[in-house]
């Protein structure tokens, strides 16, 4: 039953994230305004990483059979300690697409497989110790709540970009 709205919260968490982003111009993703100081390369770059660590990572390990096609370092460099300029011509748009597609199908996929059972158990070992969660549940609720965090972000700069605050919501 938790399971199940965990798994409904994440969905729609990234369902919020893939409309929020859908009509950005591709030309404008590196677009990086001095008083924002991030763009949306390094918005879903970072994205990539933190679902893939919080969702799946510490709920089940690494996943193996992704990272033969996904530049893992290079994604952690470039999107967790780096600024948001230093991601420009780093990776392409579509590849961005892919992998942010990849990671949240993939983050749904390890919540259908968790018990509710499992939901109080700790982390999975990884070198780097989670900075919020000890349990599964924690690491998942975060992972809902850091998405929306920066579906915020991502809102404030299409208002940039747009001179105007809409955030897909019909009044």
């Amino acid at each position: 039953m938790i399971t199940e709205i965990l798994h409904k919260q994440t969905k729609h968490t990234y369902h919020w994230l893939n409309k929020i982003i859908e009509d950005i111009p591709e030309n404008k993703w590196e677009l990086t305004p001095e008083k924002i100081e991030t763009n949306i390369v390094w918005q879903i770059g970072h994205l990539i990483v933190s679902i893939n660590y919080h969702s799946i990572i510490v709920i089940n390990g690494q996943p193996i059979e992704i990272y033969k096609d996904f530049p893992f370092q290079k994604y952690a460099e470039l999107f967790t300690k780096a600024k948001a300029k230093d991601a420009i011509g780093k990776v392409s748009v579509s590849e961005l697409k892919k992998f942010s597609e990849l990671f949240q199908k993939k983050s749904l996929d390890t919540l259908n497989d968790l018990s509710d059972d499992e939901l109080n158990n700790p982390l999975e070992p990884f070198v780097i110790k989670h900075p919020i969660a000890k349990t599964k549940q924690e690491a998942i609720e975060w992972n809902i709540q850091h998405t929306m965090w920066h579906c915020g972000q991502i809102g404030l700069f299409k208002g940039y970009l747009s001179n105007k605050q809409d955030y897909g919501l019909k009044i």
